[in-house]
C-alpha cells in the first residue's frame, strides 16, 4: 500500500511539473496504415482533478494518435531540471465530451497554457467544434525505468533544413556594421 501511495505522488508530482510528456496510445494512428505502431509523441498538457488532460486533433493542435476513448496509454515524463526520464505510467484515455462539466473544467486549464493561439478567446469555441480534449487517468501502474535509452529517429516530417547562407550574405552583414 505504501509503494502504491509513493507512486500515485511521484506521478502527480512528475506530471505537474514537466511542460512536456510523451505519450503512445495504442488505437489506431490516424495517419499510419492499419497495422503500423503508433509513435510516441511529445504533447503538452496540464495536469487537472487528477489526470493530465490534452487538447488536439484540430487546425493548428497537437495530433494525437492512438489517444481513442476507452483505451490505454504510456505516458514517460522526464525532469523539469535535467531532462532524464522520471517515471513511466501506464492511463485509462478518457474523452471528455464538448461544453460536458469535466470539459469546461479541462478546458478552462489547458487555455491558460495555450502558448501562441491564433484566436485568443474564441479558443474553447475552436476546441468544442474542431478538437479533441482527452484526460489521461493514472491506472496505479508504473514501468521501471528501461535498460537501454529507447532514442528512436525522428518521424517524418515536410519539414527541411536550412538552406546554406548565400555567399554574399557576410560582406552585405560587415558593409553594414562598417556604416555604423
Amino acid at each position: 500500500m505504501t509503494q502504491e501511495l509513493l507512486d500515485q505522488a511521484l506521478v502527480e508530482e512528475a506530471t505537474k511539473k514537466s511542460g512536456l510528456i510523451w505519450v503512445r496510445g495504442d488505437g489506431e494512428p490516424s495517419a499510419a496504415g492499419p497495422g503500423q505502431e503508433v509513435p510516441t509523441r511529445a504533447l503538452w498538457h496540464v495536469w487537472h482533478d487528477g489526470a493530465a488532460c490534452l487538447v488536439g486533433d484540430g487546425p493548428g493542435e497537437q495530433p494525437l494518435p492512438g489517444l481513442a476513448d476507452g483505451g490505454h496509454a504510456v505516458v514517460t515524463v522526464r525532469s523539469k531540471d535535467k531532462g532524464g526520464r522520471l517515471v513511466t505510467w501506464s492511463a485509462t484515455v478518457v474523452e471528455l465530451a464538448a461544453h460536458s462539466p469535466a470539459w469546461e473544467a479541462a478546458v478552462g486549464e489547458l487555455k491558460g497554457k495555450r502558448l501562441n493561439a491564433p484566436d485568443g478567446e474564441a479558443m474553447p469555441e475552436r476546441w468544442a467544434r474542431e478538437c479533441r480534449v482527452v484526460r489521461l487517468e493514472p491506472t496505479g501502474a508504473t514501468a521501471g525505468l528501461p535498460e537501454s535509452s529507447l532514442a528512436e529517429p525522428p518521424l517524418p516530417t515536410p519539414a527541411t533544413t536550412r538552406l546554406p547562407v548565400p555567399a554574399a550574405l557576410p560582406r552585405l552583414l560587415l558593409k553594414r556594421r562598417r556604416r555604423g
